[in-house]
């Protein structure tokens, strides 16, 4: 029996639809639900404070760290924040999963593997994230760096290794490729593709769809200012010139029309936001 078990080994590829199925699994899937919808949470805290920031009210720095920390404030906000921290590990662990197993389709070409690798920076992003907001839960914490530090850090580090500013230049024409693919995404409205809405009215659907497109080009603008300074910090090998969305948003504030280009940024941001609603009941999983 031995000998035969060992003859026949498990076929490779069921073993991939095995793994695969369980990562896709309802359970999994549920959890990675929550997350979209804690990630619209933290995205309509971050367009609020942004459209505070641009009406000339101060406040704090619209950042992911300021949101979990807004969170944390409220009346029972360590329940709620224990249940956004669940949610955010959840949409970490199922951008893992869209990298490992191409639940998107990417394919294995250049511009597959980039995209997936894309998912490993998503997923590390808002792993960080949550696990800052488990410490504020537990009292261990503080809500972690600021995005403007966090990106600083970074850079400082880049810049100290060999061929550091050509790195850190690299680092910034991958973010202005990301804008480009998200200001694509918004402009050809391709995230309809992942949407299942068979049940909703023609003029519903054209609405989400415009959350959707209003939503991606805001995160396309910010990412083209945070490349552009991650480029200029490289260009000065001065690390405090890079920029998080913190300090993305607030340069925008010192623009020609600042508070007008913040607005508008900012109203995206809150769209955004709703639209990771949207994708938690409609997106298409696995």
């Amino acid at each position: 029996m031995a000998n035969s078990q060992l003859s026949n080994p498990p076929d490779m590829h069921e073993m991939k639809y095995a793994a695969r199925n369980a990562a896709t699994s309802k359970g999994v899937t549920i959890l990675a639900r929550l997350g979209y919808a804690c990630k619209g949470i933290v995205y309509l805290i971050i367009g609020f404070f942004a459209i505070r920031l641009a009406l000339g009210n101060g406040g704090k720095p619209p950042d992911n760290t300021a949101a979990i920390q807004e969170i944390y404030n409220q009346p029972f906000g360590k329940v709620l924040l224990g249940i956004v921290a669940i949610g955010l590990f959840g949409f970490a662990l199922w951008s893992l999963i869209e990298a490992v197993f191409d639940t998107e389709g990417k394919g294995g070409k250049v511009k597959g593997i980039v995209a997936r690798i894309g998912y490993v920076g998503v997923a590390v992003s808002y792993g960080a994230l949550a696990y800052a907001a488990v410490q504020m839960v537990i009292g261990s914490g503080t809500g972690g760096k600021s995005s403007d530090t966090t990106a600083q850090d970074w850079t400082a580090l880049l810049l100290n290794q060999p061929f550091g500013v050509a790195l850190v230049v690299l680092a910034g024409v991958v973010a202005l490729g990301v804008a480009f693919t998200l200001f694509q995404k918004a402009y050809k409205a391709t995230f309809r593709q992942k949407l299942r809405l068979p049940a909703l009215r023609p003029q519903v659907r054209q609405a989400l769809y415009i959350l959707g497109r209003f939503g991606y080009a805001a995160i396309g603008v910010v990412a083209v200012v945070i490349g552009i300074f991650l480029i200029v910090a490289a260009l000065q090998h001065d690390p405090g010139e890079a920029k998080g969305l913190g300090g993305a948003l607030v340069s925008l504030l010192h623009q020609p029309f600042g508070p007008l280009l913040l607005g508008l940024v900012a109203i995206g941001l809150l769209a955004y936001g709703c639209y990771s609603f949207v994708e938690a009941r409609y997106r298409r999983m696995g």
